[in-house]
Parts: C-alpha cells; structure tokens; sequence
C-alpha cells in the first residue's frame, strides 16, 4: 500500500460521507435516522485485524495481507457494482462517490476492476422513494465499510503488519 492508496481511500470516504448528508439524492427520507445495511459476503473487519488486536477481544497473531487484499477487493467490487446500478440523474453519485471508488480500484486493487465494471453506467431514470431508501441503507454501510478499509490501508502503509 503505498501513500497514494491512503489518500485515494481518505477521499472515497469523505465522498460517501458528503454524498450521506446530500438532501437531493435522498428527498423525503432523513438517512441520518435509517439502519446501516452491510455487505456481509465478506469478512473484512475479522481477516483484516491487526496481529495481536488489543480491543476487538479476538486473540489473533498473524495478518495475512493477501486475505486481507482479496476481501476488500471483494467489498469494493460489490459496492461498486450496486452503486452504479443506482439511478443517478444528478450525476452525484458518478461524480463523486464512483468516481473516488473507481480511483482507488484502478490504483490499488487493480485486479478488482473486471472489464464490466469498468463500463457500467448509472441510470439516468428517476429513483423511487424504495430505490433511494436502499441507496441510503448501502450507502452507510460503505461508510463504515471504508472507515475499517482506510484503516487498514494505512496500517500497510505503516509497515506494523511486517513487524
């Protein structure tokens, strides 16, 4: 993980968090109040824990960074595809979210942008109020996703994982 894939990842997460706090994208719901709704294929947070965690209670002594890469490989993949899956006639989400996220997979996750993914196209049709809800849903979830993913991005980045 190199500085770069810290700042890609630190901008993909400020993007999601501003995209949560758009009114236009979610009109009519108070997202603030909604239900996180994780991607739960994966096992991110657990393969992804720092040799010997202190505070997760979880005793475990070694971090396998190839598990570790290929499970946030998969979450980004994931999200991405449900993403651009998602009305966007505002263009916010192509913007910023998919953009940042996009960035960060071409840069540092190269293996996870299949040819598909790199062609998919937002809808420019009008969401509805179940479509938006479910937008807001995923969308904090990718947020606490991307908060454990910047973490570890830049504990790589630190070289603790090879101590």
């Amino acid at each position: 993980m190199t500085d770069s894939c810290v700042i890609y990842a630190r901008t993909l997460l400020e993007n999601i968090t501003d995209t949560l706090m758009q009114n236009n994208l979610f009109t009519g719901i108070d997202c603030t109040k909604q239900s996180v709704e994780l991607h739960m294929e994966t096992n991110t947070p657990f393969v992804c824990a720092p040799k010997e965690p202190t505070c997760s209670g979880m005793a475990k002594s070694e971090f396998d960074q190839d598990s570790c890469l290929k499970s946030i490989g998969k979450d980004l993949q994931y999200y991405y595809k449900f993403l651009a899956a998602q009305p966007d006639p505002d263009t916010l989400l192509s913007r910023t979210v998919l953009f940042s996220l996009k960035e960060l997979m071409e840069n540092c996750f190269t293996w996870s942008l299949s040819a598909d993914l790199a062609s998919r196209k937002a809808s420019d049709k009008l969401s509805t109020y179940d479509e938006r809800l479910s937008l807001c849903k995923v969308l904090k979830g990718f947020q606490v996703r991307t908060i454990t993913i910047n973490r570890v991005i830049g504990y790589m980045n630190s070289g603790e994982h090879t101590k």
